[in-house]
């Protein structure tokens, strides 16, 4: 009698997850299917990086550091700059259109399960951030004849600092999704935040050169954290010296990017919402 009852009680929860994992990844082939379909969202998710990388080495050169030219030092910063358009940019305003249009309230009320709209969002997120990284990198090394990193050590730095970037952008960008009243509101609402980070983090101008206060401004949020990260990756160890703390501190790049997708999971459960409000927030 035991094993009879208790058995049904195990296969169920198990059945549940089973359910929910398959309906994740069919709503993350939609995702992605609607994705690739917007032109406009792809250039600018996926090639406005590059068009960026081309367009400031172009305007600037020469070398920064004793053997790190400019082009060397933009490459990861542009790298950065790619996962927080897709982790944060594209899925704070796709999210903000969804709800303006009725979308999520249509989901809501659907049977299916919400966490499996929230599964089709990260498989978005990281195939279309894994696509731009590649971009990005076949880019660099063809045009700038960028290094790839040449021990396992550097690939696991780069591994888990961009897995954690674009984890704390995409719940950052889930959460600031509520702040826009309407789906045209949404890209004035969410680019300038993205626009502005680009310059003072570190990923279009040397971080150094910034005044000290907007360094510290930077601090702040995590796209400062992944630019150094990944600078570690890309250039030589020398250039460590020339950081503002003259050392990489992958320590602190690890606390701060694991306090923001904390900080961004807990924005999330607070501020996100499935239908407009009635004065059409």
């Amino acid at each position: 009698m035991t094993a009879l009852t208790v058995a049904p009680a195990r296969r169920l929860p198990r059945a549940r997850l089973r359910r929910i994992a398959s309906l994740g990844l069919y709503r993350g082939q939609l995702e992605l299917l609607q994705f690739f379909r917007g032109t406009e969202t792809v250039v600018f998710s996926l090639l406005f990086p590059v068009f960026a990388l081309v367009i400031f080495s172009s305007m600037f050169d020469g070398e920064i550091a004793p053997g790190v030219t400019y082009s060397d030092y933009l490459v990861p910063g542009i790298i950065a700059t790619g996962l927080m358009v897709t982790g944060f940019q594209t899925l704070a305003i796709s999210i903000a259109i969804e709800r303006d249009r009725g979308g999520l309230k249509r989901i809501a009320a659907t049977p299916m399960p919400r966490s499996a709209y929230f599964i089709g969002k990260v498989i978005m997120v990281l195939v279309t951030s894994v696509v731009e990284t590649v971009v990005l990198v076949a880019v660099s090394v063809l045009l700038y004849g960028t290094h790839l990193p040449g021990t396992a050590d550097a690939w696991l730095t780069f591994g888990w600092v961009s897995l954690l970037g674009v984890t704390a952008c995409a719940l950052c960008g889930i959460a600031l999704s509520s702040l826009p009243r309407n789906s045209r509101s949404a890209p004035a609402v969410v680019a300038p935040f993205a626009f502005v980070l680009q310059f003072i983090s570190g990923a279009a101008l040397v971080f150094t050169d910034l005044p000290p206060w907007l360094q510290w401004v930077a601090s702040v949020f995590p796209l400062k954290w992944m630019c150094q990260g990944l600078r570690s990756v890309f250039l030589p160890d020398s250039y460590a010296a020339h950081e503002a703390a003259h050392s990489w501190q992958l320590g602190w790049v690890a606390v701060a990017l694991i306090t923001w997708v904390v900080l961004g999971t807990v924005l999330c459960l607070v501020t996100f919402r499935w239908t407009k409000t009635r004065d059409g927030g």
